[in-house]
């Protein structure tokens, strides 16, 4: 009775590993468990799950081994629903082999484990998604275009920004981070930096302020003020206004003559961004591309009008980009309306006084008068694999191998004409022709005379 009271369920096992009593503190439990009516007499072992009798076995060795043995959760069958877990130490009795075995039920202790994991497995999701979250902001704060900065509302010190502020500002991002608001500003008016971090905390979100920086620079400036745990902040972007954005496409001001002789030359001169979009253009280009207006090129990609295919331009904005400088690049200009033409591109990097590329400069000049027909493109093969290299893109590959065989037919009928003397029927002979595919073939390479053809055809 003491040991029942001590315990959910005592089982007092003989020798034989078999149950001879069976003692429950619960009256629910003996009716959950299943077929406890016919515990007594039978092994311990057939009355828990298959998984669970290995346990029992150890249970009982321990006992006999050490007197006490270790606890171990054995599963029983309900009579309806899951099976029912019982934590069971076994305790010798005496010499005989007897002993008790006291269990606890842990059912309750289960459920809270099987939350605990559930909750963990949640809180796993959520912190993935989080992080994955975070990924995506940080990857779009850093691409933006337009100058973000972060400030805190307490300190007004700068506690984010992208590379974009960070070349706006024209400080390092690093150096930037920590600086006090408004001092990290480059504003004509320092005032004005005090009077938009106030209308930001009281109103909380302000837009289209004109801000003017050092320099004469323009920009809009749209503000919020959002609160993240118990922290307060003031989210910043800046865009450029209109005529900054009009003084940025149009690049810096030539000076007189060199703008007359950029905007006069025969040859297209054609200024771009790092990615190739048009800046600047000169009436030469603008007539081979066919453009109507120019305002309608500027901010549009070059490989718009030059290049048969992307991949052209891509290869020679490559080129451009590692050796900084490129010269005579076979290409051709499509006109706006269906019309190519064949030329030759002199490209080099424009880079700024700290050596960072800034634009790309293009001198693009017409070759089409250059060239004759067709068959007169090249009349010599190639000698090298780079004189081969360098009618790819300007000869479709086509084109190029029927002018090659071409050539070396007319080599090899010429050749056979001074070996046998100009005999042609001996000619013919050794090039494996008969005479009518012979004169045929001098006639077609200008090699002999129609008339005198048609007096040999005749004959």
């Amino acid at each position: 009775m003491l040991i029942a009271a001590a315990s959910d369920i005592a089982l007092a096992i003989d020798s034989e590993g078999s149950i001879q009593d069976a003692a429950f503190q619960r009256v629910d439990l003996p009716l959950e468990l299943s077929h406890t009516d016919q515990w007594i007499g039978r092994s311990w072992q057939a009355t828990v799950t298959a998984e669970s009798q290995a346990k029992i076995e150890l249970l009982l060795q321990e006992a006999a081994s050490r007197k006490i043995s270790r606890w171990r959760e054995i599963r029983y069958p309900a009579t309806r629903g899951p099976d029912i877990p019982i934590l069971f130490s076994a305790v010798a009795i005496g010499d005989s082999g007897r002993c008790v075995a006291i269990g606890r039920d842990v059912r309750a202790a289960a459920a809270l484990q099987q939350k605990l994991i559930e909750a963990q497995i949640a809180i796993e999701r959520d912190y993935s998604r989080m992080r994955n979250v975070e990924s995506r902001y940080r990857i779009l704060f850093q691409m933006s275009s337009e100058p973000v900065l972060i400030i805190d509302a307490a300190t007004h010190r700068v506690v984010e920004a992208n590379p974009s502020a960070s070349a706006l500002l024209g400080e390092n991002a690093a150096h930037l981070i920590g600086k006090m608001f408004p001092d990290a500003f480059l504003l004509d008016a320092p005032a004005i930096a005090q009077s938009i971090a106030q209308a930001i905390r009281v109103q909380g979100k302000i837009e289209n302020i004109r801000v003017r920086f050092d320099g004469g620079r323009e920009f809009v400036l749209d503000g919020m003020f959002f609160r993240q745990d118990a922290s307060a902040f003031f989210l910043m972007r800046f865009a450029p206004s209109a005529a900054t954005r009009n003084a940025l496409l149009q690049g810096p001001e030539m000076p007189t003559q060199a703008r007359q002789f950029f905007d006069r030359a025969p040859d297209g001169f054609v200024l771009t961004d790092r990615d190739g979009k048009l800046l600047q253009t000169n009436a030469a280009f603008l007539q081979l591309a066919q453009i109507d207006n120019e305002a309608h090129a500027h901010g549009e990609t070059i490989d718009r009008w030059i290049g048969k295919s992307s991949v052209d331009f891509s290869v020679l904005l490559a080129n451009l980009r590692q050796n900084k400088s490129l010269k005579l690049f076979s290409s051709v200009v499509r006109g706006e309306h269906g019309s190519p033409v064949d030329v030759e591109i002199s490209a080099v990097v424009v880079s700024d006084d700290d050596g960072e590329p800034e634009t790309f400069g293009f001198v693009i000049r017409n070759v089409g008068r250059r060239i004759g027909g067709e068959l007169d493109l090249y009349p010599q093969i190639p000698r090298s694999r780079e004189q081969l290299a360098g009618l790819i893109g300007r000869v479709p590959l086509k084109e190029l191998v029927r002018e090659t065989t071409d050539v070396i037919e007319r080599m090899c009928i010429e050749a056979a004409l001074k070996l046998t003397g100009d005999n042609r029927a001996t000619a013919a002979e050794m090039l494996g022709l008969s005479r009518q595919s012979l004169y045929v073939k001098l006639h077609r390479y200008g090699l002999a005379e129609a008339t005198e053809y048609d007096e040999d055809n005749s004959g």
